[in-house]
Protein backbone atom coordinates (compact mmCIF):
# COMPACT_ATOMS: atom_id res chain seq x y z
CA UNK A 1 0.00 0.00 0.00
CA UNK A 2 1.50 3.78 -1.17
CA UNK A 3 2.20 5.81 2.06
CA UNK A 4 2.25 9.58 2.12
CA UNK A 5 6.03 9.03 2.72
CA UNK A 6 6.53 7.11 -0.72
CA UNK A 7 4.58 9.42 -3.21
CA UNK A 8 7.33 12.21 -3.37
CA UNK A 9 9.76 9.97 -3.95
CA UNK A 10 8.19 8.46 -6.55
CA UNK A 11 6.88 11.98 -8.14
CA UNK A 12 10.66 13.16 -8.04
CA UNK A 13 11.82 10.06 -9.66
CA UNK A 14 9.08 10.53 -12.49
CA UNK A 15 10.40 14.12 -12.92
CA UNK A 16 13.48 12.92 -13.32
CA UNK A 17 12.74 10.59 -16.11
CA UNK A 18 10.91 12.94 -18.16
CA UNK A 19 13.93 15.17 -17.72
CA UNK A 20 16.59 12.93 -18.99
CA UNK A 21 13.62 11.66 -21.68
CA UNK A 22 14.00 15.56 -22.87
CA UNK A 23 17.69 16.17 -22.17
CA UNK A 24 19.33 13.71 -24.04
CA UNK A 25 17.76 14.26 -27.42
CA UNK A 26 18.85 18.13 -26.82
CA UNK A 27 22.27 16.79 -26.04
CA UNK A 28 22.33 14.52 -29.44
CA UNK A 29 20.80 17.27 -31.53
CA UNK A 30 23.69 19.45 -30.30
CA UNK A 31 26.56 16.99 -31.13
CA UNK A 32 24.72 16.68 -34.66
CA UNK A 33 24.81 20.47 -35.17
CA UNK A 34 28.14 20.79 -34.07
CA UNK A 35 29.17 17.73 -36.40
CA UNK A 36 27.62 19.24 -39.50
CA UNK A 37 29.06 22.94 -39.06
CA UNK A 38 32.38 20.81 -38.20
CA UNK A 39 32.20 19.51 -42.23
CA UNK A 40 30.38 22.65 -43.78
CA UNK A 41 33.91 24.50 -42.56
CA UNK A 42 36.07 21.81 -43.69
CA UNK A 43 34.17 21.49 -47.45
CA UNK A 44 35.28 25.24 -47.46
CA UNK A 45 38.40 25.63 -48.58
CA UNK A 46 37.93 22.99 -51.31
CA UNK A 47 34.92 24.92 -52.66
CA UNK A 48 37.17 27.76 -52.97
CA UNK A 49 40.49 25.72 -54.31
CA UNK A 50 37.95 23.93 -56.58
CA UNK A 51 36.72 27.36 -57.97
CA UNK A 52 40.10 28.86 -58.03
CA UNK A 53 40.76 25.80 -59.98
CA UNK A 54 37.90 26.00 -62.73
CA UNK A 55 38.47 29.94 -63.38
CA UNK A 56 42.25 29.51 -63.94
CA UNK A 57 43.53 31.78 -61.05
CA UNK A 58 46.52 30.71 -59.17
CA UNK A 59 46.59 33.33 -56.75
CA UNK A 60 49.01 33.50 -54.21
CA UNK A 61 51.84 31.28 -52.66
CA UNK A 62 49.56 29.46 -50.42
CA UNK A 63 46.78 28.95 -53.36
CA UNK A 64 49.58 27.96 -55.60
CA UNK A 65 50.74 25.02 -53.17
CA UNK A 66 47.50 24.08 -52.15
CA UNK A 67 46.11 24.08 -56.11
CA UNK A 68 49.05 21.27 -56.63
CA UNK A 69 47.10 18.57 -54.05
CA UNK A 70 43.93 19.01 -56.11
CA UNK A 71 43.73 15.57 -56.91
CA UNK A 72 43.95 14.70 -52.98
CA UNK A 73 41.26 17.23 -52.76
CA UNK A 74 39.25 14.78 -54.69
CA UNK A 75 39.58 11.78 -52.18
CA UNK A 76 39.02 14.10 -49.10
CA UNK A 77 36.03 15.73 -50.36
CA UNK A 78 34.10 12.18 -50.94
CA UNK A 79 35.09 11.26 -47.34
CA UNK A 80 33.61 14.15 -46.34
CA UNK A 81 30.25 13.49 -48.62
CA UNK A 82 30.57 10.53 -47.04
CA UNK A 83 30.61 11.72 -43.68
CA UNK A 84 27.23 13.82 -44.33
CA UNK A 85 25.35 11.48 -45.78
CA UNK A 86 26.26 9.13 -42.28
CA UNK A 87 24.88 12.14 -40.44
CA UNK A 88 22.16 12.68 -42.96
CA UNK A 89 23.49 16.21 -43.50
CA UNK A 90 21.60 16.20 -46.65
CA UNK A 91 22.67 19.62 -48.71
CA UNK A 92 26.38 19.01 -47.05
CA UNK A 93 26.77 16.05 -48.88
CA UNK A 94 25.44 17.27 -51.94
CA UNK A 95 27.85 20.04 -52.04
CA UNK A 96 30.80 17.65 -51.00
CA UNK A 97 30.15 14.87 -53.99
CA UNK A 98 29.23 17.46 -56.42
CA UNK A 99 32.95 18.74 -55.55
CA UNK A 100 34.20 15.58 -55.86
CA UNK A 101 32.56 14.81 -59.12
CA UNK A 102 34.09 18.30 -60.66
CA UNK A 103 37.71 17.36 -58.92
CA UNK A 104 37.68 13.97 -61.01
CA UNK A 105 36.32 15.74 -64.47
CA UNK A 106 39.11 17.75 -64.26
CA UNK A 107 42.08 15.41 -63.07
CA UNK A 108 40.86 11.88 -63.80
CA UNK A 109 41.75 12.33 -67.78
CA UNK A 110 45.41 12.06 -66.65
CA UNK A 111 45.07 8.13 -66.25
CA UNK A 112 43.95 7.48 -69.30
CA UNK A 113 46.53 7.48 -72.28
CA UNK A 114 45.90 9.55 -75.48
CA UNK A 115 46.26 8.04 -79.02
CA UNK A 116 50.00 8.50 -80.51
CA UNK A 117 50.34 9.51 -84.21
CA UNK A 118 52.56 7.29 -85.80
CA UNK A 119 55.44 8.79 -87.19
CA UNK A 120 58.87 7.61 -88.57
CA UNK A 121 61.12 9.88 -87.45
CA UNK A 122 64.22 9.35 -85.05
CA UNK A 123 63.34 8.74 -81.32
CA UNK A 124 64.95 10.95 -78.81
CA UNK A 125 65.26 10.01 -75.13
CA UNK A 126 65.60 12.69 -72.16
CA UNK A 127 65.99 12.43 -68.81
CA UNK A 128 65.22 14.98 -66.64
CA UNK A 129 66.43 15.27 -62.77
CA UNK A 130 66.81 17.54 -59.88
CA UNK A 131 69.35 17.01 -57.96
CA UNK A 132 68.52 18.22 -54.34
CA UNK A 133 71.80 21.37 -54.72
CA UNK A 134 74.31 18.39 -55.78
CA UNK A 135 72.98 15.68 -53.37
CA UNK A 136 71.34 13.46 -55.87
CA UNK A 137 73.88 10.02 -56.08
CA UNK A 138 75.76 10.64 -59.53
CA UNK A 139 76.24 7.29 -59.54
CA UNK A 140 72.56 6.12 -59.85
CA UNK A 141 71.29 9.09 -62.48
CA UNK A 142 74.55 7.53 -64.81
CA UNK A 143 72.66 4.13 -64.09
CA UNK A 144 69.84 5.43 -65.57
CA UNK A 145 71.33 6.97 -68.60
CA UNK A 146 72.57 4.04 -69.57
CA UNK A 147 69.69 1.60 -68.95
CA UNK A 148 67.67 4.32 -70.94
CA UNK A 149 70.06 4.76 -73.08
CA UNK A 150 69.43 9.05 -72.86
CA UNK A 151 70.47 10.99 -75.97
CA UNK A 152 69.54 14.41 -73.61
CA UNK A 153 70.08 14.85 -69.91
CA UNK A 154 68.47 17.86 -68.47
CA UNK A 155 69.72 18.57 -64.54
CA UNK A 156 68.72 21.32 -62.45
CA UNK A 157 70.08 22.22 -59.05
CA UNK A 158 73.54 21.69 -60.35
CA UNK A 159 76.22 22.69 -58.50
CA UNK A 160 80.28 22.61 -59.05
CA UNK A 161 80.60 19.74 -56.74
CA UNK A 162 77.51 17.50 -58.24
CA UNK A 163 79.46 17.96 -61.91
CA UNK A 164 82.62 16.46 -60.18
CA UNK A 165 80.59 13.85 -58.78
CA UNK A 166 79.11 13.19 -62.24
CA UNK A 167 82.46 12.94 -63.99
CA UNK A 168 83.21 10.95 -61.88
CA UNK A 169 80.71 8.06 -61.92
CA UNK A 170 80.84 8.27 -66.21
CA UNK A 171 78.79 10.56 -67.79
CA UNK A 172 80.72 12.66 -69.65
CA UNK A 173 81.50 9.17 -71.38
CA UNK A 174 78.38 8.35 -72.18
CA UNK A 175 77.35 11.57 -73.08
CA UNK A 176 80.25 14.08 -74.29
CA UNK A 177 78.49 17.16 -75.08
CA UNK A 178 77.33 19.70 -72.47
CA UNK A 179 76.29 23.12 -71.61
CA UNK A 180 76.91 23.73 -68.16
CA UNK A 181 75.73 26.34 -65.93
CA UNK A 182 76.96 25.48 -62.62
CA UNK A 183 75.54 27.43 -59.46
CA UNK A 184 75.36 27.22 -55.07
CA UNK A 185 72.32 25.01 -54.19
CA UNK A 186 68.95 26.08 -56.55
CA UNK A 187 70.70 28.07 -59.14
CA UNK A 188 72.86 25.74 -61.46
CA UNK A 189 71.45 24.12 -64.56
CA UNK A 190 72.54 22.11 -67.31
CA UNK A 191 72.11 20.02 -70.82
CA UNK A 192 73.93 16.43 -71.20
CA UNK A 193 73.74 15.13 -74.81
CA UNK A 194 75.16 12.27 -76.58
CA UNK A 195 75.36 14.18 -79.50
CA UNK A 196 76.94 17.77 -80.45
CA UNK A 197 75.56 20.93 -78.85
CA UNK A 198 75.25 24.72 -79.71
CA UNK A 199 74.23 26.78 -76.91
CA UNK A 200 71.04 29.02 -77.50
CA UNK A 201 69.06 31.99 -75.93
CA UNK A 202 65.59 30.70 -75.27
CA UNK A 203 64.60 31.59 -72.59
CA UNK A 204 65.03 35.32 -72.56
CA UNK A 205 66.14 36.67 -68.92
CA UNK A 206 66.34 33.40 -66.74
CA UNK A 207 68.72 32.05 -70.04
CA UNK A 208 71.18 31.25 -67.36
CA UNK A 209 69.54 29.40 -64.70
CA UNK A 210 67.28 27.43 -67.85
CA UNK A 211 69.73 27.08 -70.46
CA UNK A 212 69.19 25.85 -74.14
CA UNK A 213 70.92 24.30 -76.57
CA UNK A 214 70.67 23.35 -80.32
CA UNK A 215 71.05 19.35 -80.34
CA UNK A 216 72.61 17.92 -83.98
CA UNK A 217 70.79 14.64 -84.15
CA UNK A 218 73.13 14.21 -87.40
CA UNK A 219 71.43 13.51 -91.00
CA UNK A 220 70.29 17.54 -91.16
CA UNK A 221 68.12 16.87 -88.20
CA UNK A 222 67.93 19.34 -85.22
CA UNK A 223 66.08 19.66 -81.98
CA UNK A 224 66.21 22.12 -79.36
CA UNK A 225 65.76 21.98 -75.63
CA UNK A 226 65.54 23.88 -72.71
CA UNK A 227 66.26 22.73 -69.03
CA UNK A 228 63.65 23.99 -66.91
CA UNK A 229 63.77 25.38 -63.69
CA UNK A 230 61.70 28.30 -62.43
CA UNK A 231 61.55 29.65 -58.98
CA UNK A 232 59.85 27.79 -56.51
CA UNK A 233 56.39 30.01 -55.55
CA UNK A 234 57.09 29.34 -52.13
CA UNK A 235 60.21 31.47 -52.08
CA UNK A 236 59.84 34.01 -54.90
CA UNK A 237 55.86 34.28 -56.40
CA UNK A 238 56.61 36.58 -59.02
CA UNK A 239 60.10 35.13 -59.88
CA UNK A 240 57.73 31.75 -60.39
CA UNK A 241 55.62 33.48 -63.24
CA UNK A 242 58.37 35.26 -64.51
CA UNK A 243 60.53 32.67 -65.69
CA UNK A 244 57.92 30.28 -66.46
CA UNK A 245 56.44 33.09 -69.25
CA UNK A 246 60.57 33.00 -70.26
CA UNK A 247 60.22 29.93 -72.01
CA UNK A 248 59.72 29.60 -75.53
CA UNK A 249 56.72 28.60 -78.04
CA UNK A 250 57.19 25.80 -80.39
CA UNK A 251 55.99 26.29 -83.78
CA UNK A 252 56.29 25.13 -87.07
CA UNK A 253 59.19 27.94 -87.83
CA UNK A 254 61.45 26.56 -85.69
CA UNK A 255 62.90 23.00 -85.08
CA UNK A 256 60.89 20.99 -82.63
CA UNK A 257 61.44 21.94 -79.17
CA UNK A 258 61.26 20.06 -75.83
CA UNK A 259 61.22 21.67 -72.48
CA UNK A 260 62.36 19.41 -69.65
CA UNK A 261 63.18 20.12 -65.86
CA UNK A 262 61.66 20.74 -62.89
CA UNK A 263 58.72 23.06 -63.72
CA UNK A 264 57.43 23.77 -59.92
CA UNK A 265 54.07 23.52 -60.89
CA UNK A 266 51.54 21.28 -62.01
CA UNK A 267 48.56 20.35 -64.19
CA UNK A 268 46.24 22.52 -62.19
CA UNK A 269 48.55 25.61 -61.80
CA UNK A 270 46.84 27.57 -64.65
CA UNK A 271 50.97 28.78 -65.12
CA UNK A 272 51.61 25.61 -66.49
CA UNK A 273 48.63 25.09 -68.62
CA UNK A 274 49.18 28.11 -70.39
CA UNK A 275 52.15 26.44 -71.47
CA UNK A 276 50.60 23.76 -73.35
CA UNK A 277 48.85 26.37 -75.07
CA UNK A 278 52.19 27.38 -76.87
CA UNK A 279 52.69 24.16 -79.50
CA UNK A 280 53.52 21.32 -76.27
CA UNK A 281 52.22 18.30 -74.93
CA UNK A 282 53.11 16.60 -71.54
CA UNK A 283 54.38 13.26 -72.07
CA UNK A 284 53.21 12.28 -69.27
CA UNK A 285 49.84 12.98 -69.57
CA UNK A 286 50.12 11.30 -73.08
CA UNK A 287 50.64 8.21 -71.74
CA UNK A 288 48.04 8.63 -68.80
CA UNK A 289 50.42 8.98 -66.39
CA UNK A 290 50.74 12.32 -64.88
CA UNK A 291 48.91 11.31 -61.63
CA UNK A 292 52.29 9.77 -60.75
CA UNK A 293 54.08 12.56 -58.17
CA UNK A 294 57.22 13.39 -58.76
CA UNK A 295 58.57 15.45 -55.34
CA UNK A 296 57.54 15.51 -51.92
CA UNK A 297 59.35 17.22 -48.92
CA UNK A 298 57.87 14.45 -46.40
CA UNK A 299 55.12 16.61 -45.23
CA UNK A 300 52.52 16.83 -48.16
CA UNK A 301 51.75 13.70 -50.42
CA UNK A 302 53.73 13.40 -53.69
CA UNK A 303 53.26 15.93 -56.36
CA UNK A 304 53.83 16.39 -60.47
CA UNK A 305 56.10 19.20 -60.68
CA UNK A 306 59.04 17.79 -62.91
CA UNK A 307 58.26 16.86 -66.67
CA UNK A 308 59.08 16.22 -70.25
CA UNK A 309 56.85 19.15 -72.32
CA UNK A 310 57.31 17.75 -76.28
CA UNK A 311 56.16 20.09 -79.18
CA UNK A 312 52.82 19.29 -80.16
CA UNK A 313 54.37 17.92 -83.66
CA UNK A 314 55.65 14.90 -82.06
CA UNK A 315 54.81 11.51 -80.37
CA UNK A 316 55.56 10.23 -76.84
CA UNK A 317 56.38 6.29 -77.29
CA UNK A 318 57.33 6.23 -73.40
CA UNK A 319 57.30 8.16 -69.95
CA UNK A 320 58.71 6.96 -66.56
CA UNK A 321 59.01 8.31 -63.00
CA UNK A 322 62.37 7.13 -61.20
CA UNK A 323 63.61 7.38 -58.02
CA UNK A 324 66.56 9.41 -57.26
CA UNK A 325 68.38 8.58 -53.59
CA UNK A 326 69.74 11.80 -52.27
CA UNK A 327 66.75 14.05 -53.83
CA UNK A 328 63.41 14.89 -53.02
CA UNK A 329 62.79 14.47 -56.47
CA UNK A 330 62.49 11.58 -58.56
CA UNK A 331 63.95 11.88 -62.71
CA UNK A 332 61.29 11.92 -65.66
CA UNK A 333 62.31 9.89 -68.89
CA UNK A 334 60.82 9.97 -72.02
CA UNK A 335 61.15 8.62 -75.29
CA UNK A 336 60.27 11.26 -78.13
CA UNK A 337 59.65 10.73 -81.60
CA UNK A 338 59.80 12.91 -84.29
CA UNK A 339 57.95 13.38 -87.41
Amino acid sequence: METAATTPVIGILDVMVIEERVVRPARRGTGRKLAGGLLIAAIVPFAVLTALRLVGYDGNTYTIAALALTPYAGIATLVLGILALGLRRWWTAAVALVLTCTIASMVLPRAFANEQKALGGKHVRVLASNLLGGQADPAVIVGYVKEHQVDVLSLTEMTPESITGLDRAGLFDLLPYHVLHPAEWAYGSGLVSKYPLTPLKLSGDSDDKQPSASVDLGHGVRIEVVAVHPSAPMWDRHAWVDEAKDLPYADAEHDIRILAGDFNASLDHALFRELLTRGYVDAADQLGKALQGTWTNGMVPPVPIDHVLADKRTAIADFKVLETPGSDHDAVYAEVVLP
